[in-house]
């Protein structure tokens, strides 16, 4: 029978490691219990030995022989565990002498799947596992959201999923029922609401919870409700509790195992698959993403129409809480975020509910082809880190430009660790051949004995299949996942981390970059611009749509045909570089940095053939500046292309500034990414207005919002920064012009030979 590994669990029993597998089948869920499995790490045979002697009273640990060898080609004896702790008690025990263990960090579950080549797709069949890739479950899903009180108390949870829709909330029975059109369940204690919970989560037996910081938020606040109430929270199947973890590099962040199911945030899962969005509130996605909302005014609000529908109106506050599980529900089915989610755990083999995990995918794949290349992987930290050159910037040539082709390498990184064999166990093999791979910064790599190569190889075939298929899902996970490799070899956490690795794939990145500006010169246009793997070519003059794309067409050809050539004449290579058109604009324009006459990096707008205005990394694109001076940009861009008149829009927009009428677009909104008693020597605005703030919650007797970071929304003033929820002082207008109008306005005029001031300086003096 086919099934999806949703969850995965491992424990030491009397007779050895139990490995806990939950699948979704089509016939429902299934839990599969592999026993006495034995847990296996690696040490130097020459200390075997040793090994021995202080392995002696330690039952059930084994030493084998086996084929294979570190990175320093030393051969290595296998150590085998009947307990995965024994393992773990050994290896402290070796290293307070100094002996190293390699790969006992891999846990039984992990080591188990790889070994085995599984990701997520399974068949079992008396007791054992074998891949099943092409197997798609049909989850239940539930959509989870709760109230409660500013302090965290529980008054209601809503549930949507499994065909249900309910909504249980902490109060007395009504004499008249209520009109809803959802089943409204009263408790008359949290205890019994937490209790009613766990009973429909043990009939309806969903495989999936999904909601919008439903682990963070949700999830943690019910459990710390159960415990309030000395009761407990069982989510899991079987009747089993959440397990919880607390993230060592994220404080305050937790990870919730749940068995049997999985629990998908909606933010992460977006994020995930690259989803952007000025905010990731549940507010701003469904508008953005559904065209409506559920906002009931600002947080607190927000807070105090919650408060007063549980006292006056609990069938509204009921179906408020609905609502959110409708969004999550309906944001979910828009985006197709779960098909995205299920296909990444099919690719990278994490389980549904790990987001990141980028090393961990990369040593499922990499560890069990190492194996049967005859190694064994080294421990973190083995290598220094050594500073390593990122991806190439061209320096930019700042200016308005006509007709400007933007040509883009195909994954340039996967391209080239397939085409110059930049691996890991290639690197040590390519030291002992006659006719290695050159890299750069002194590796080799060998021509015959590698395994990322193939890894990429597989993936990258299986993408285009994807794309050929149109299963967007899959074809973004096998990017993201292609495309991390880099990232994850530079990483110090990794294995597989060397300096020599990630510059041959980096500086590779600059040489290819610098050549190709070198032939798009020789064909006499110029390149303005260049980033990792893109080049901007200034075709020189003005060109018809058409005729532009020719020439884009052209040069991709040539610039192919070049570098097939040179790798097949230098290194005896194949090569899979491959250079696309990416865009053509027919106005473009590079800005300055402030105060300089020099070109600024990664900050462009170009009008498209189509008529599309693309901003990149200015003002417009940004978060962190204000409603205000991103309208401005756009409205100024858009005359400009456009070769439209611009004075007066300028004038007219610092005058409506003056005069107030943009009063509602002055709002920054900034992120506080520190806890505020961090702060003491450089105290930036948004730091400000959050202390004004929670000084003002504080005299309210509201919980303190700000203290451990958060979001800020604030306004400048004559007084300084002062938070929307305790504005006292004027508006500071002269400061928006300064620091929001003029700036943008500059940057695009000067090159113009025009300005800011200039244009409004006589105006300013009526205010």
């Amino acid at each position: 029978m086919p099934g999806f590994i949703l969850t995965r669990a491992w424990r030491d029993a009397r007779d050895g490691t139990e490995i806990e597998f939950w699948l979704a089948t089509d016939e429902g869920p299934r839990k599969i219990l592999l026993t006495q499995q034995a847990s296996v790490a690696f040490a130097e045979a020459s200390l075997r030995d040793t090994i021995a002697t202080l392995a002696a009273g330690m039952p059930g640990i084994d030493l084998r022989e086996v084929a294979l060898k570190t990175f320093q080609r030393e051969p290595v004896v296998g150590i085998y565990a009947s307990h995965y702790k024994q393992l773990l008690a050994l290896e402290r025990k070796l290293g307070e002498r100094g002996i190293r263990l390699y790969e006992a960090d891999i846990k039984p579950p992990e080591r188990y799947l790889m070994e085995r080549f599984i990701t997520a797709g399974v068949e079992f069949e008396g007791g054992k596992l074998r891949p099943a890739p092409e197997f798609r479950p049909r989850l239940r899903m539930v959509s989870l959201d709760i109230e409660t009180s500013a302090f965290g108390d529980l008054y209601s949870i809503a549930l949507e999923g499994c065909g249900q829709r309910q909504v249980y909330m902490l109060g007395e029975q009504p004499a008249v029922a209520p009109d809803v059109d959802f089943d409204l369940e009263y408790c008359a204690t949290p205890r019994r609401v937490i209790e009613k919970l766990n009973e429909w989560f043990r009939v309806h037996d969903p495989d999936a919870i999904i909601g919008w910081s439903v682990v963070q938020f949700d999830l943690q606040t019910l459990q710390k409700n159960a415990e309030k109430y000395k009761v407990p929270l069982l989510l899991g199947r079987e009747g089993r509790p959440v397990d919880w973890r607390t993230h060592q590099a994220r404080d305050g962040y937790v990870f919730a195992s749940i068995p049997g199911r999985i629990a998908i945030d909606g933010i992460e899962a977006l994020r995930a698959a690259s989803w952007n969005f000025p905010s990731f509130s549940l507010e701003n996605v469904s508008q953005e993403l559904l065209g409506e909302g559920k906002d009931i005014g600002s947080d607190y609000d927000k807070m105090a129409e919650i408060e007063r529908r549980f006292r006056e109106d609990k069938p509204a506050l009921a179906t408020y809480n609905l609502k959110d599980c409708e969004l999550v529900t309906r944001i979910f089915e828009k985006t197709r975020v779960m098909d995205f989610i299920l296909e990444r755990s099919h690719v990278t083999g994490l389980v549904p509910d790990h987001m990141g995990g980028s090393i961990a995918a990369f040593s499922h794949q990499y560890l069990p082809r190492m194996h049967r290349e005859g190694y064994v992987a080294p421990n973190v930290g083995e290598i220094p880190a050594v500073a390593s050159p990122g991806g190439f910037v061209m320096d930019s040539r700042p200016g308005l430009y006509d007709s400007v082709v933007v040509l883009d390498f195909k994954s340039l990184y996967p391209s080239i660790i397939r085409s110059f064999l930049v691996d890991p166990v290639g690197m040590v093999e390519g030291e002992t051949e006659e006719d290695p791979v050159p890299g750069m910064r002194g590796a080799q790599f060998s021509r015959t004995r590698h395994c990322l190569p193939a890894i990429t190889t597989q993936l990258w075939q299986g993408r285009d299949a994807a794309k050929r298929e149109k299963n967007d899902a899959l074809s973004t996970a096998l990017k993201l996942l292609m495309n991390s490799f880099v990232g994850v070899l530079g990483s110090t956490d990794c294995r597989f981390y060397h300096p020599q690795l990630i510059s041959s794939v980096t500086l590779r990145g600059h040489e290819l970059l610098k050549l190709t500006r070198e032939l798009v010169e020789k064909e006499g246009y110029e390149a303005i611009y260049g980033d990792t793997d893109s080049i901007f070519i200034w075709l020189k003059r003005q060109h018809e749509t058409e005729e532009a794309l020719a020439i884009a067409r052209e040069l991709v050809e040539k610039i192919n045909k070049w570098w097939r050539e040179r790798l097949k004449r230098k290194y005896k290579l194949e090569s899979y570089l491959e250079i696309e058109f990416d865009t053509y604009y027919q106005k473009f324009f590079m800005p300055t940095i402030r105060g300089t006459d020099m070109g600024s990096k990664k900050r462009y707008a170009g009008l498209t053939s189509d008529g599309d205005i693309i901003y990149r990394g200015l003002e417009v694109a940004r978060s962190d500046w204000t409603p205000l001076a991103q309208q401005f940009q756009q409205g100024l861009f858009a005359r400009i292309f456009r070769d439209e008149p611009y004075q007066d829009f300028v004038r007219e927009y610092a005058r409506k500034t003056l005069s107030g009428e943009h009063d509602e677009l002055l709002v920054y909104r900034k992120r506080l990414r520190h806890r505020l008693d961090e702060y003491q020597v450089n105290v930036p605005p948004q730091v400000r207005a959050a202390r004004l703030a929670d000084d003002f919650n504080k005299a309210q007797g509201r919980p303190l919002r700000y203290q451990n970071g958060g979001r800020i929304s604030y306004v400048i003033t004559t007084g300084g920064p002062e938070p929307l929820e305790v504005q006292r002082s004027p508006i500071d207008y002269q400061h928006y012009l300064d620091k929001q109008l003029q700036p943008i306005a500059d940057a695009i005029l000067l090159p113009l030979h025009d300005s800011f001031s200039a244009l409004t300086t006589a105006q300013q003096a009526l205010f």
